[in-house]
């Protein structure tokens, strides 16, 4: 009886001693599905850091902190924070942009540059709303031929 219990002792002391990585391999058992789980982390950790920084970047710590301000040029961090966010589906946009982004671009400024287009160069654009559409190309009549 005394073995039991010692036995029984035993198991809950290597239970807290195994990390987050050991129970991350015991439950998970795809070697690509363990590594898609760190990356994930890996890409949080990231997400994380760099807003804590762009954070820093634009907020003045109180004096009780004693942290001098930090005067740092938060292009990068602010591009390392959205192509992290863009790994997650997260896409900004800026402002003004409609419904669906379109790249900032409205319906006005596209006309203006199709109307450009049409002028400098010898194509047409055709927009298609509704689908679908045959194209099927006439037979080029002769000089001869009446109509």
């Amino acid at each position: 009886m005394a073995e039991e219990s010692t036995e029984e002792q035993k198991k809950p002391e290597e239970e807290k001693k195994k990390g987050l990585l050991t129970k991350l391999k015991e439950s998970v058992d795809d070697k690509e599905e363990q590594l898609a789980i760190l990356s994930t982390f890996v890409r949080l950790g990231i997400l994380i850091w760099s807003g804590a920084i762009l954070t820093l970047a634009y907020v003045e710590m109180p004096p009780a902190f004693k942290i001098p301000k930090q005067d740092l040029d938060p292009t990068f961090i602010a591009s390392v924070f959205t192509g992290v966010l863009a790994t997650f589906g997260v896409q900004t946009a800026k402002k003004g942009a409609g419904v669906g982004g379109g790249g900032g671009i409205s319906k006005s400024d596209m006309e203006r540059l199709i109307a450009a287009a049409a002028q400098t160069a010898p194509a047409q654009t055709i927009r298609i709303e509704q689908a679908p559409v045959k194209l099927v190309p006439e037979a080029k009549k002769s000089d001869g031929e009446s109509s």
